[in-house]
């Protein structure tokens, strides 16, 4: 609540400022990053400074199926791990656009701006107020936030997931509902999401009459499965194509601690990305445990169920990327941050100059071509 002498606060322009601001920091980057660690050799042109990893896969898709390229010597078995979501808006937005890396960046321009909003909305409604904005500088100092730049499918989710959770919050389930099954169209971190709206719905001893509302999420989901059923006669092809294309399956959670460690302890830079590894699954365990402690279930159930994939995997892969959908460490960090105690002044600025040098760091990675994560 304002003061009679403070205006009230503009909560979306905040976000949107610090939104454009860093897309605009990032390019900046781009263009004189690249350029002095080039060391005197051509620097690649601006759009393939980003087409890279994910980006060429969610391309490929679109462009020709999920059957892959047809110029390819074999189909990419991996494919099928990516959800249709991302892949069929490239296309709507290449109809348009014609380069198909600059059709994934304005996706991720647009829904990250969505997302943005929605979380400082998010932030200012659970408070206190201030928190709006903070929320939304945690995240995009986040070492990983590259990610909401480049064409993969992390700011079109969150442009979904965050929304829905706003929704049910304010007890809104019907919307709630409709954008969490837009989440789940993206990733298949909308399977946890669902599941934590049916805590959140329970918890809160909504009425009955509107659980039905809560079925809508795993439609998406279904459909998916079903489409590949149809093609291969597997259920569960999406788990599959993990599994082939990266060689991921579940195994005993010190099993995957052991093969990280072994190849955190290595030389070069997949050494480098497995130590952020190691540090991602350390947050990720200590939000788990913050968040039980809170009693906060449905938040404990949407980020405990990922973390627990993530740690029981064959090996740590994308935990750290994976926490740019934990919004519940950034309303954290932001609560922690807005003032009060004399400490807390300083929380924001700790976290700023620990983790910004990294996201600086992992951008210039990944536009050299490098696996970041």
């Amino acid at each position: 609540m304002t003061t009679p002498l403070e205006p009230p606060r503009d909560t979306a322009m905040e976000a949107l400022t610090l939104w454009l601001s860093s897309r605009l920091g990032i390019v900046v980057l781009a263009v004189v990053g690249a350029g002095a660690m080039s060391g005197g050799d051509t620097v690649a042109p601006f759009l393939e400074r980003w087409k890279h990893w994910d980006t060429q896969l969610l391309i490929t898709i679109a462009e020709h199926g999920y059957g892959g390229d047809p110029a390819a010597a074999e189909p990419d078995k991996g494919l099928p791990a990516f959800f249709p979501g991302m892949p069929l808006t490239l296309r709507a937005v290449h109809t348009v656009v014609g380069d198909w890396t600059l059709a994934g960046l304005l996706i991720s321009f647009v829904a990250g701006a969505v997302a943005m909003v929605a979380l400082a909305r998010l932030a200012e409604f659970e408070g206190p107020p201030g928190a709006g904005w903070r929320a939304v500088l945690a995240l995009l100092l986040w070492p990983m936030s590259v990610f909401l730049f480049t064409g993969y499918s992390e700011a079109l989710f969150l442009a979904f997931a965050i929304p829905a959770w706003l929704a049910a919050r304010r007890g809104h389930w019907p919307l709630a509902a409709g954008l969490a099954a837009g989440a789940s169209c993206m990733r298949i971190t909308g399977l946890f999401l669902a599941l934590a709206l049916i805590v959140e719905f329970f918890t809160r001893r909504q009425a009955v009459r509107q659980a039905a509302w809560l079925v809508l999420p795993f439609v998406p989901l279904v459909l998916y499965s079903a489409y590949h059923y149809s093609r291969s006669g597997d259920w569960l092809a999406w788990k599959h194509a993990q599994e082939a294309g990266w060689g991921r399956h579940m195994v005993w959670p010190w099993e995957s601690l052991i093969t990280t460690w072994n190849s955190a302890m290595g030389e070069g830079r997949f050494a480098w990305a497995f130590r952020l590894e190691i540090a991602g699954a350390v947050v990720g365990i200590g939000l788990v445990l913050v968040l039980l402690y809170l009693r906060r279930w449905s938040e404990f159930v949407y980020v405990g169920l990922q973390v627990g994939a993530l740690v029981c995997s064959a090996y740590y892969l994308s935990i750290p990327r994976s926490a740019l959908l934990w919004w519940p460490l950034f309303l954290l960090l932001a609560r922690a941050g807005t003032p009060g105690a004399r400490w807390r002044q300083w929380v924001i600025l700790v976290y700023a100059l620990v983790v910004g040098p990294l996201m600086v760091l992992n951008t210039l990675t990944f536009m050299d071509g490098a696996w970041v994560g």
